[in-house]
């Protein structure tokens, strides 16, 4: 695709960024708490991918769905996920999303749209079918959106979930953000296509490569996916590329990565990239984009001391949440 001329306008823009400056200011809150023995959690870092979803999300409704994984705190907070009950969820206590019982890995949101957060790669997609499918049923033009990592497009899911939506020409999108490694593999030690988008054509679904750092870029590739969807026109097929700055998982010392290829990615950073293009076009001042991140700083602060002031989840909480009807002994 091209996006030669396309302009997503003055509002937009901001609006991209102030999602990209929250996931950034976010991923370092995270990392600096977590090393400070604030929380203890497993964390995957996705910093340096804070564009991709930025940008499909600024093209999403609220009442759209979400179905991410394990590496998709970013893709959570563009949509809209509070913060409060995120890190109230992420520090494990009562108050958070899932009433401390899901972790960073389990975390959902129906309310704006994020209805699953899965610790099985591969699995978002199936679950991101069902929704669609029921959005087709019901006739609510909603959209169903499946994030997942370059290493999931070789697992059984990925190709029964894409052919089954195109079959039934599902409203889902699939949005694979490549960023070169599956865990601690290199792209090309394990995956056989040359593109990811490629593998689009044997389901006779549109297959799109972009530039996931590029927000003008990602932002039509997800218009032209999300309209396409709501048309009943069905799925497709979206390859976002970037780069993950951190190992694959936070504490790992990632020296499968290549320091040449990690030093060129943080060297074209793609957020403070995005900033200063902003500014350079007049979209925006100095002053008001300092006051943008000001207020992001701010929210975070009061949704860390939220989390760290809530209360643990009682033992017997365990009981609950478990059947449709709790079973008396």
């Amino acid at each position: 695709m091209t996006t030669h001329g396309f302009n997503p306008g003055k509002e937009t823009l901001l609006d991209i960024y102030r999602r990209a400056a929250l996931l950034l200011a976010n991923d370092v809150r995270a990392r600096k708490v977590i090393s400070s023995g604030q929380i203890a959690m497993v964390y995957y870092s996705y910093r340096g991918q804070e564009i991709i979803p930025a940008s499909f999300c600024a093209a999403l409704r609220d009442d759209d769905y979400l179905c991410t994984i394990y590496r998709g705190i970013h893709d959570m907070l563009a949509k809209g996920f509070p913060l409060d009950l995120l890190w109230a969820e992420l520090a494990g206590r009562a108050t958070g999303s899932c009433k401390g019982k899901g972790g960073p890995m389990h975390l959902t949101y129906p309310p704006k749209g994020v209805m699953v957060t899965t610790g099985v790669v591969g699995s978002s997609m199936p679950i991101a079918n069902g929704l669609a499918w029921a959005a087709q049923v019901a006739k609510t033009d909603q959209v169903a959106v499946a994030t997942f990592g370059d290493g999931a497009s070789n697992i059984g899911a990925f190709h029964e979930a894409l052919n089954l939506a195109a079959v039934w020409k599902l409203p889902a999108i699939f949005v694979c953000q490549n960023n070169g490694f599956a865990e601690h593999t290199v792209y090309a030690k394990g995956t056989s296509a040359r593109e990811i988008a490629d593998r689009a054509n044997g389901y006779g679904i549109p297959g799109v490569r972009v530039d996931g750092n590029d927000p003008v870029a990602m932002y039509a590739a997800a218009k032209e996916a999300v309209d396409r969807a709501r048309a009943g026109d069905g799925p497709t097929l979206i390859e976002a590329v970037t780069f993950r700055f951190m190992g694959h998982v936070f504490g790992d010392a990632d020296t499968y990565i290549p320091k040449d290829m990690k030093q060129a990615a943080v060297a074209a950073d793609p957020a403070p990239r995005f900033r200063q293009k902003l500014l350079d076009d007049g979209v925006a001042t100095e002053q008001e984009l300092a006051a943008l991140e000001a207020d992001i700083e701010r929210q975070i602060d009061e949704a860390v001391a939220f989390a760290l002031a809530s209360p643990w989840p009682e033992a017997d909480d365990l009981r609950f949440d478990v059947f449709a009807e709790e079973i008396m002994v």
